[in-house]
C-alpha cells in the first residue's frame, strides 16, 4: 500500500496465490482408498501425534479408523454421520484398556441386583420403556390422610395389583432385558416391580437418560415406548449378549454386543487413569 497498490489488486494478488497453492498441493496429493486400511490408519496417526496421547497412537488410530469404515458406506458416502459413534469414557485402568464395541456401552448404570436380578443375558429381547413401573401418582401435589388399617391395606393391595398388571405385560411381551429412562416425576422404579421382575429372571437397567433413547433404539432396533399398553413383542431390540461386567474395583459395566443392526452404530470405550 505504501508503494501506491490499491487494496483491491493485493487481495486479488493473494486470491491468484492460493489458487496456485492448491494447484500444487493438488498435484502433491496421493489419492486413498477407503479399502487401504493401513494408509487411513497412517493419516489417523498423524493427526495424534500433536495430541497428549501420541505415544497410544497404535492403539487408538486402528480403533477410530475400525469405527468409521464400520459405519460408513464405501459406495455411496462421502462424509460419515459421527454422531453414529459414542464416545463412553470410565475413569481407571489405562489408555491400552481402551476398547472398539460393535453395540452398546453403559460406563455409570450396571444392572439391577435387587432380589437377585440377573446382569447376564444371552439372546436377549430388549425393551425401551419410557415409562415408570411404580404406583400412580396425581399431577398434584397431594397428600392422602388415611385413618384405619383396613384402609391402608386397600392402598398396598391396590398399588401391589396395578403394578402385578404392568409387570404380567412386560413378561407377555417376551422381553427378557428392560432399558428403563429417567423419570423427572417419580420413582422409575420400586422395589416391588424389581422383585417381581427377579423372579422372572429379567434383567433391568434403570434410569436411561433421555437424549441416550436415539441412539439405542438404533443401535438394538427397538422402538421407545410410552405407555405400558403399547408394550408388545414388535416394539422390543434384540442383541446377543447383555451382561455386567467388572471395570477394575467395585466399578460395573453393562455391554450390550451382538446387535441385528449391524454398521448403524458403535461405541468406543475409552480407559485412562484422569
Amino acid at each position: 500500500m505504501q508503494r501506491g497498490l490499491h487494496p483491491t489488486q493485493i487481495s486479488d494478488g493473494f486470491q491468484v496465490a492460493l489458487l496456485k497453492a492448491l494447484e500444487v498441493i493438488d498435484g502433491m496429493s496421493i489419492p486413498v482408498s477407503l479399502d487401504d486400511e493401513s494408509q487411513l490408519v497412517k493419516n489417523a496417526k498423524t493427526s495424534l501425534s500433536s495430541k497428549v496421547i501420541s505415544h497410544h497412537s497404535d492403539e487408538l488410530a486402528p480403533m477410530a479408523v475400525k469405527a468409521i469404515l464400520s459405519i460408513i458406506d464405501k459406495e455411496t458416502a462421502t462424509n460419515v454421520d459421527l454422531r453414529d459413534i459414542k464416545i463412553c469414557k470410565k475413569l481407571g485402568g489405562t489408555i491400552d484398556e481402551s476398547e472398539l464395541i460393535e453395540g452398546l456401552v453403559f460406563v455409570d448404570k450396571k444392572a439391577s441386583h435387587f432380589a437377585g436380578g440377573p446382569v447376564r443375558c444371552e439372546n436377549a429381547k430388549i425393551g425401551l420403556l419410557q415409562f415408570p413401573i411404580s404406583a400412580p401418582k396425581s399431577d398434584l401435589e397431594s397428600n392422602v390422610v388415611v385413618h384405619d388399617h383396613a384402609a391402608i391395606d386397600r392402598l398396598l393391595k391396590e398399588e401391589k395389583r396395578h403394578i402385578l398388571e404392568m409387570v404380567k405385560k412386560i413378561i407377555n411381551s417376551g422381553a427378557n432385558v428392560i432399558l428403563l429412562q429417567k423419570s423427572v416425576l417419580r420413582e422409575a422404579i420400586n422395589d416391588l416391580a424389581l422383585h417381581f421382575l427377579a423372579k422372572k429372571k429379567i434383567m433391568v437397567i434403570k434410569d436411561i437418560e433421555r437424549d441416550e433413547i436415539d441412539f439405542i433404539s438404533r443401535t438394538i432396533g427397538a422402538i421407545p415406548v410410552a405407555h405400558i399398553d403399547q408394550f408388545t413383542k414388535e416394539k422390543l431390540g434384540s442383541a446377543g449378549l447383555v451382561e455386567e461386567v467388572s471395570a477394575g474395583g467395585a466399578a460395573k459395566l453393562v455391554k450390550i454386543t451382538g446387535c441385528k443392526s449391524k454398521g448403524k452404530t458403535v461405541s468406543i470405550l475409552l480407559r485412562g487413569s484422569n
